[in-house]
């Protein structure tokens, strides 16, 4: 992914329709600048040398066989100041300049409007569109995700914040899953105002469900301490936390695209807080549930967790490099 991004960001050398224009127009105006001074020249230096140059008082200001050498010079070299300055005004040198600063001055725009622009000639190419592609979800949302579908224990929740159908444990292995394995925060105010939730959207709507669910953010973090970070894969699409709970025992969790992690797990868990074996038709049931919420336009995000012991948990570079197979679902959202 980051040579990719490399790639795109790249500046290849290659020049946008609209520079290719400025450049033929201030070619065009440097061509009709140079014949224009160069005519002035020639007919400038014809009216000189033959007389026809005139002083204010009327006289002339070359007279063959009078004008000594230096004053013919110097008036040569007037008249060839004269040519030089309609050459240099007539060549558009700032045209370019002009152009990039309007462009510029766009994307500053664009950018108090949280529009990242990362080229200049995207402001072109924009300008240039007639017509654009985009789906519902890009159009109709607030940018606001939250969780409408969820798949715990192995079943369908009618709503997805009613958990009376999880026993105890359940509940706890999948509120801890939401609490530990997140990039996100929540912030309780202690006199009782709104619930402040931070973190990417995706992070925020998990966090917002778990608190529905009854979740006390604060509460489970003092339970159990993290002990390692996953960072998050574009590779593996996936990113999770060792997690230590107080009786030493450490609980792995994964989180991310839906059906790579449902690959990684062996088992799952059910509603009784149960472990069960993931048999070929429970792994299409998950699959299909998947298909069904890609298909409703959901992002489906899956967890996944592992009991594991302390002391056997690799240290150092191995932990950070540790492929933990075997895992046990425990929730689709």
């Amino acid at each position: 992914m980051g040579s990719i991004d490399g790639q795109h960001i790249e500046d290849n050398g290659e020049e946008t329709p609209l520079q290719v224009r400025l450049n033929g127009v201030a070619t065009f105006i440097g061509m009709v600048g140079l014949t224009v001074a160069g005519a002035v020249l020639v007919v400038l230096w014809i009216r000189y040398f033959t007389g026809h140059t005139k002083n204010p008082d009327g006289t002339a200001q070359f007279i063959k066989g009078k004008t000594s050498v230096k004053e013919a010079f110097n008036g040569a070299i007037k008249i060839l100041t004269v040519a030089v300055t309609i050459v240099v005004v007539a060549v558009p040198e700032g045209l370019p300049l002009a152009v990039t600063l309007t462009l510029a001055y766009s994307m500053r725009k664009m950018m108090r409007d949280k529009a990242l622009v990362r080229r200049l000639s995207s402001c072109e190419t924009m300008g240039s569109a007639t017509t654009i592609c985009s789906d519902k979800t890009g159009t109709l949302t607030l940018n606001q995700m939250t969780v409408v579908e969820a798949y715990v224990g192995g079943t369908k929740l009618d709503l997805p914040e009613n958990t009376k159908v999880l026993s105890a444990a359940a509940s706890s292995v999948v509120i801890e899953g939401i609490a530990q394995n997140t990039t996100g925060s929540v912030f309780e105010p202690e006199d009782g105002g709104a619930t402040e939730v931070t973190g990417s959207p995706t992070e925020k709507a998990i966090l917002s469900w778990g608190i529905k669910m009854g979740m006390k953010f604060s509460d489970v973090r003092s339970k159990s301490s993290i002990i390692h970070v996953f960072p998050f894969s574009s590779e593996k699409k996936r990113g999770g936390v060792a997690v230590q709970l107080v009786d030493n025992k450490v609980h792995i969790h994964w989180k991310g695209a839906a059906e790579l992690v449902l690959a990684s797990c062996k088992s799952w868990l059910s509603a009784d807080g149960l472990v069960h074996s993931l048999t070929p038709e429970k792994m299409n049931e998950y699959q299909k549930s998947i298909v069904d919420m890609a298909e409703a336009s959901l992002r489906c995000v899956a967890f996944a967790y592992r009991p594991y012991d302390l002391e056997k948990v690799p240290k150092g570079e191995q932990l950070s490099n540790w492929e933990l197979p075997g895992m046990i679902l425990f929730c689709l959202v």
